[in-house]
């Protein structure tokens, strides 16, 4: 079998341009099955070596294969003769004469083309579902998607597949997504790509075809209870406690409540924003039971006419905007740090130093390891000389942690710095839930959307030293009797209903 190959390899080689797509094929053929073995066997895991097998090596592996009749046509072109005459000159009488079932030539030729349909066959799905896998799209442009990457891994999605939500299902979808990525790879190669990149909010799939095969609207029922923990910037790093009892109903008719109200099947809000990027809303529209809209205006924004095409049905993501890919607030990123004593709580204002150590402007993500060490290490040598003598370790963790932090979080060479991107789950600043309640979005009597925290949230406690602060009997001669006696009231009587 094997002198039949290389009689047959040795025919078709009938000059340097042919024997080198023999050797392109033969080789890229051989390695591939090669790594592919030791890949089954748990022997190579890293995506680079993925991308050896499978998109250089089937790409070489083609190009040998069309090396090999061009070389025969400029053969023949070269010598002037037939067809017959130069296989009468490369291949035996044996090989050439005709049989039941056509010649030996024509049956290997037959062979070797069913091997090659079945070899391309098999690595091209072998290239998709590698290309598929998170570690392809995280890892293969490193520099490009490490950030997206390092957040990915840590996020509440880390086990679901980049193209569940990127993608989503059917032909289209796949089609468009292998031209987006082509165009995505020329923009890496010659450097065509924005930084930071912007957040693909136009190319993510609708949530009805990925979010809610795990998140169904229907079944949004009830509450949860949420507690932060924050600490002041004070000597003790004082430990505070906001507390809400989070509404994550869907609603139902006419009760406008509950923070999954927007997705409830019965109900239908769409919106338009400036320049279609759904930070700024021009106007609000709500399905009414008459199905007629009712439209709220953003009176700063009256004069602006968008487009149709900007017009768009809310969904999850337009809230869950950062639902995988997460970028912490620093003093977020702190806080949650020390409530996990990653950093060391007893040590002296530490929430105030780390904060400043990673809020700093560094070159770099080097230069940010050195700056972060050298600023916390010499806060406590200089202020605290005892503390920094008995508890080193402490310190050396808790600057291992703001570190960590800086790394997970900014990456200078993207220019992905705090707040590059704004999370509009809640509703920090104007952002978030602020998009559309609040008092400038109004309706034709110039009645605006409602922005009573009691919709979505029972607040339990606002930055208080005890978590559950507003349940216990208020203390008439606060100053807040007024807020702690309704906010403890409301909240009963939502649990009651």
């Amino acid at each position: 079998m094997l002198d039949k190959y290389i009689n047959f390899v040795r025919g078709v080689s009938v000059n340097i341009v042919g024997k080198i797509g023999v050797v392109l094929t033969t080789s890229s053929f051989f390695t591939f099955v090669l790594l592919e073995v030791a890949r089954i066997a748990g022997l190579l895991t890293n995506a680079y070596i993925g991308l050896i097998t499978y998109l250089l090596l089937p790409a070489l592996f083609i190009i040998g294969l069309l090396l090999i009749p061009i070389g025969w046509r400029m053969w023949k072109k070269q010598t002037g003769k037939t067809t017959q005459q130069l296989l009468s000159e490369r291949f035996d009488d044996t090989d050439i004469k005709g049989g039941l079932f056509g010649s030996r030539l024509f049956l290997s030729v037959g062979i070797f083309t069913v091997i090659n349909i079945i070899f391309l066959v098999g690595a091209s799905s072998r290239m998709l579902t590698f290309m598929d896998g998170p570690e392809f799209c995280g890892t293969a442009c490193h520099t490009v998607m490490n950030p997206e990457w390092v957040t990915y891994q840590q996020s509440p999605h880390a086990r679901v597949d980049c193209v569940d939500c990127h993608v989503g299902e059917g032909v289209d979808a796949l089609i468009n997504s292998k031209l987006n990525g082509t165009w995505q790879m020329i923009s890496v190669t010659f450097d065509l790509l924005d930084r930071p990149i912007p957040t693909p909010v136009h190319q993510l799939r609708p949530a009805r075809e990925t979010c809610e095969k795990c998140h169904w609207p229907d079944k949004f029922y009830g509450s949860r209870l949420k507690t932060i923990t924050h600490y002041d910037s004070d000597e003790q790093s004082t430990r505070k406690f906001t507390t809400l009892n989070l509404k994550i109903d869907a609603g139902t008719g006419a009760k406008k409540s509950g923070i999954h109200w927007h997705v409830a099947a019965e109900n239908l809000v769409r919106y338009a924003s400036v320049d279609d990027e759904r930070k700024e809303m021009i106007w609000v529209e709500v399905l009414e039971p008459d199905w007629s809209f009712k439209r709220y205006t953003n009176r700063r924004l009256k004069d602006v006419d968008p487009s149709h095409e900007s017009i768009r049905v809310l969904d999850c993501v337009d809230c869950h905007n950062r639902a995988t890919h997460i970028y912490e607030y620093p003093s977020d990123a702190i806080d949650s740090r020390i409530a996990a004593e990653m950093i060391d709580h007893s040590l002296p204002y530490i929430k105030r130093e780390a904060l400043k150590a990673v809020s700093a402007h560094y070159v770099d993500t080097a230069a940010a390891r050195e700056g972060i060490a050298n600023s916390i290490a010499s806060f406590y040598r200089t202020t605290y000389p005892e503390v920094a003598r008995s508890k080193f370790d402490a310190i050396d963790k808790s600057i291992a942690a703001a570190q960590a932090v800086y790394a997970r979080n900014i990456h200078p060479y993207m220019n992905i710095t705090w707040g590059s991107y704004p999370n509009f789950l809640g509703h920090r600043g104007n952002s978030g839930c602020f998009r559309c309640h609040n008092d400038n979005m109004v309706d034709d009597a110039g009645t605006p959307i409602s922005s009573d925290c009691a919709l979505c949230h029972s607040i339990l406690a606002y930055g208080s030293e005890q978590a559950f602060e507003y349940l216990n009997p208020a203390d008439t001669a606060s100053k807040d009797y007024l807020m702690h006696e309704y906010l403890r009231q409301e909240f009963l009587d939502y649990i009651k209903k």
